[in-house]
């Protein structure tokens, strides 16, 4: 693809009263915008459009003919001003090269990756698994730079490993932990007189579950406060019931419940669901099985 086709687009347009024309929309640039006022006198900014509507039949031939003459000329009067001005004021950084544009090389960060989309004509460059970016885009690169280098120096990996382990020394990060093996032991309290059905997709606290049986050992109290204190189960006992997480199909087939829980099936820890959390937990089962189905497809 040509610079021009990036740079510079031109479409068959009319101007929503049957008049014949062509839009043309490019970067906005003051000397840019005063030389194509020049060639098209006639031409109007369109809001609605985001572009200039250049009246006539042949104004899209003529706006493609213009850009061949003059697009090349505008583009590299405006990267030379982007040099002398970075000369003038240079930006020094680490993550900044300068070869015949200005190459942008930084750990991976989506923060960086969003502010340079926001700078007209950075692209990404495969070969060098850089960003280039034109002189001409030197002061709007320079107006998104502080984010730029703030968000790359806190993407290196020695900056990642320090977080890492305060995130781990963190008594948050203990109790996600203990909440995690929690789960893993897939059992869930429920009260002694008001048993789960068996083999049916219900919702609790914990989320989606089949309760396939209930062993009778007694709930520890410090465990249902810590872990489970949506489940209150009154003047009966708490006992654990084992689950397992439904398939897609169960989800399916599960009959919906007209209204969402009231207060004494919260209370209760499980109940039915409706329809609308339904359907969340579907696309959800579906995306999980879609996954371990190419996961296994890959595997040797």
């Amino acid at each position: 693809m040509t610079d021009d086709a990036v740079e510079f687009s031109a479409a068959q347009q009319d101007a929503g009263d049957g008049t014949p024309g062509a839009t043309a929309a490019f970067p906005y640039d003051r000397m840019t915008v005063e030389r194509f006022r020049e060639a098209f006198p006639r031409a109007r900014w369109r809001d609605d459009l985001r572009a200039w509507f250049v009246p006539g039949t042949r104004a899209e031939r003529r706006l493609r003919a213009w850009s061949g003459r003059e697009w090349s000329g505008v583009l590299a009067h405006a990267d030379q001003r982007g040099r002398d001005a970075f000369t003038f004021e240079p930006i020094t950084s680490p993550y900044l090269e300068v070869a015949d544009a200005l190459v942008v090389r930084t750990p991976y960060s989506r923060t960086v990756i969003a502010e340079l989309r926001a700078v007209p004509w950075a692209r990404w460059d495969p070969a060098s698994k850089a960003w280039r970016v034109p002189f001409r885009s030197f002061e709007e690169l320079r107006r998104h730079w502080p984010a730029i280098e703030a968000a790359a120096r806190r993407a290196e990996p020695e900056e990642r490993r320090k977080r890492e382990e305060s995130r781990k020394a963190s008594p948050e990060h203990a109790d996600r932990r203990a909440e995690a093996a929690e789960r893993r032991r897939h059992r869930y309290p429920v009260p002694e007189d008001a048993l789960p059905p068996f083999g049916r997709a219900l919702m609790t606290h914990a989320g989606p579950v089949v309760f396939e049986a209930v062993t009778g050992e007694l709930v520890e109290p410090m465990i249902a406060t810590r872990f489970y204190p949506g489940v209150a189960a009154g003047s009966a006992t708490l006992i654990w019931a084992g689950w397992r997480k439904p398939s897609h199909s169960e989800l399916v087939q599960a009959w919906p419940a007209r209204t969402a829980p009231g207060l004494a099936e919260l209370a209760r820890g499980w109940w039915q669901p409706t329809i609308e959390v339904l359907r969340q937990e579907r696309r959800k089962a579906a995306s999980l099985e879609r996954a371990r189905a190419t996961r296994r497809a890959k595997a040797p």
